[in-house]
């Protein structure tokens, strides 16, 4: 990953621009700056990904009106970044495995976590297939009073269990991984979705299944777990693990 102020220092477009934070990305770089005076965040796409780069900048433009997401500000083709708003929160994967965060409150946010993917499906659903977010981890949202999604670059067509299932396994994976109580918020995490949308999801157990096996090309020395996990939900469900 580069570092943001290779395109700070180097680029005149941004020369008023003042690094306070670098986040955490296997891909890009992005940071908060302030730009103009202004808090922005700067998301530099490494040339490779201009595909990622045009799919990120149509859900922002196309959904920021409606949904929780960041508003964009600017499109750079030239240096491949994409300018957007700063969203002051703390990041939901802190909050979910925080152990002092009741577990009242952990379901509370798996509620509202269901209801904004269900707003950002059916947001942009057409009559043939839906758009989904793509790379659902707990990491890519953000709590104010409200959930925020941030991070849209795998946007693609496909089906809205992907998006689930996808969450599932980041909520079961991340620290402490598979306790009884992650088990159970993603259930509840489920039936609030299917509560809102029939119908909409079948087989997600199999999915979580498959999403736990990508889960070791990033993460290789928790691959016995992984498998482990994977096998049994694929076997038993989540509600008998």
């Amino acid at each position: 990953m580069r570092n943001i102020e290779e395109l700070v220092k180097n680029n005149k477009k941004y020369k008023n621009a003042v690094v306070q934070q670098q986040f955490e990305s296997k891909k890009n770089t992005v940071a908060y700056v302030t730009l103009n005076n202004k808090p922005r965040v700067l998301k530099w796409f490494v040339p490779g990904l201009k595909r990622q780069m045009n799919a990120e900048y149509n859900v922002l433009k196309n959904g920021s009106s409606k949904l929780n997401i960041p508003i964009i500000h600017e499109k750079d083709d030239e240096n491949n970044v994409l300018i957007m708003n700063y969203i002051i929160g703390e990041n939901l994967c802190e909050i979910i495995n925080n152990e002092d965060t009741s577990n009242n409150e952990k379901e509370r946010l798996m509620v509202l976590l269901a209801q904004w993917f269900i707003d950002f499906h059916n947001h942009f659903k057409t009559k043939e297939e839906f758009l989904i977010r793509g790379d659902s981890s707990l990491r890519n949202f953000i709590f104010t009073d409200r959930i925020w999604g941030v991070d849209f670059e795998e946007s693609r067509i496909g089906k809205p269990v992907e998006d689930i299932a996808g969450m599932c396994a980041s909520i079961l994976s991340t620290e402490p991984m598979f306790t009884d109580e992650k088990f159970q918020l993603c259930i509840k995490f489920i039936e609030y979705y299917l509560n809102l949308a029939p119908g909409r999801i079948v087989n997600v157990e199999n999915e979580i299944s498959y999403a736990l096996l990508e889960k070791i090309q990033w993460r290789p020395v928790d691959e016995e777990k992984l498998r482990k996990y994977s096998k049994l939900i694929k076997k038993k469900g989540l509600k008998k693990v």
